[in-house]
């Protein structure tokens, strides 16, 4: 562990994202850690997360805060996207490494910023992509890795598709599941995808307002195909109001067999050996795999412990920025291969959100 004892604080906003998933409460457990602040316009919200967080100031102004403590990690805590970009870019500005919440932005364009201006001043952002720091999904990955289902071929992925389904499904949720892929098989060369509303193709002038500010969505059902630069496949689907069927997470599959991963994700691993298809009077079961049980809660210590750790090491985190950013072009990619009608070539020529033209 290092010697250095890190101070850090979290920016929230009660009543336009809040505090997110608890990004305020994670470095209670970190040793070499002392949380010094937290900032909130609103003031019963204020006082709330200085006690959840053990804060020992709190602040109505994150600038002032910034301004007036000598930090070095700061959580940007919202779940809504709007300020994101103010915020981030404060605390980068202040010499601090961010943990923020997903998504990151709502455009490419705020993404690339952030991106750079994190890079020119030689600091870190690690992104709340809780999943992909739990030891199952690392196990997960080195399985892969190691053959344990042969050459992997495809990846089946689908949205939460509760009520948001379709574009606010994609963007909420499927973020964590856009970078678990990545972070499985690589980048995307390409991308093609269908959206619908009611049946009918999505036009211009076809988004909606979705439940929380995270940018403009559209469709009701989206239908999306990735060609991995590893020559891996790769299919995501949500449809609006089919929840009940647990069907968010993905399949993997390989020569040799399937991983299915459910719910948590990582905590919910199956096996399904090859042949998958067997005759009508045989059996064929999937078999559990005994994975770390650490919760998906814990994630948010683990990327913190991963955010010291990367600019301790000068590497990158787990879950960065630039991941971020990859997540954001599988989701924007959507509409900008729908409203061309043609296949979108990674990187995304277009950094603004195809549908706000």
């Amino acid at each position: 562990m290092s010697q250095k004892t890190y101070r850090a604080a979290a920016i929230g906003h009660t009543g336009a994202g809040n505090f997110g998933h608890g990004l305020h409460t994670p470095y209670k457990n970190i040793e070499n850690v002392e949380f010094i602040a937290v900032s909130d316009p609103n003031e019963e919200g204020r006082e709330k997360a200085a006690t959840e967080a053990g804060a020992q100031r709190s602040y109505a102004d994150y600038r002032e805060m910034l301004e007036k403590e000598n930090l070095d990690i700061v959580s940007v805590c919202p779940r809504w996207t709007v300020e994101h970009l103010d915020m981030i870019t404060a605390c980068l500005e202040a010499d601090c490494h961010v943990y923020t919440e997903k998504p990151m932005t709502s455009s490419l364009a705020e993404g690339d910023k952030i991106v750079e201006t994190a890079k020119a001043r030689g600091l870190k952002i690690a992104v709340a992509h809780q999943a992909v720091y739990l030891p199952a999904t690392h196990a997960i990955k080195q399985m892969l890795d190691d053959g344990k289902i042969g050459t992997v071929q495809a990846i089946y992925a689908s949205g939460k598709q509760d009520h948001r389904g379709g574009g606010e499904d994609m963007i909420v949720l499927g973020t964590h599941t856009f970078n678990m892929m990545r972070f499985f098989v690589g980048d995307v060369a390409w991308m093609q995808s269908h959206v619908t509303t009611d049946g009918k193709e999505i036009a211009y002038g076809d988004d909606h307002e979705p439940t929380e500010p995270v940018g403009a969505v559209a469709g009701d059902c989206i239908n999306s195909y990735f060609a991995f630069t590893s020559g891996v496949s790769g299919f995501f689907e949500s449809r609006r109001a089919q929840a009940g069927t647990g069907r968010y997470g993905m399949e993997i599959v390989g020569s040799d067999g399937i991983f299915s991963l459910r719910g948590d994700v990582a905590n919910r691993l199956m096996v399904y050996p090859y042949p998958v298809l067997v005759p009508s009077n045989a059996e064929q079961e999937w078999e559990a795999m005994d994975l770390d049980q650490t919760p998906f809660s814990q994630g948010n210590e683990l990327a913190i412990r991963d955010l010291i750790d990367a600019a301790e090491n000068d590497r990158k985190p787990i879950s960065a920025a630039a991941d971020a950013v990859a997540a954001l072009e599988m989701i924007l990619g959507a509409y900008e291969s729908q409203l061309s009608g043609q296949r979108v070539p990674f990187p995304i020529a277009n950094r603004e959100h195809p549908l706000s033209r």
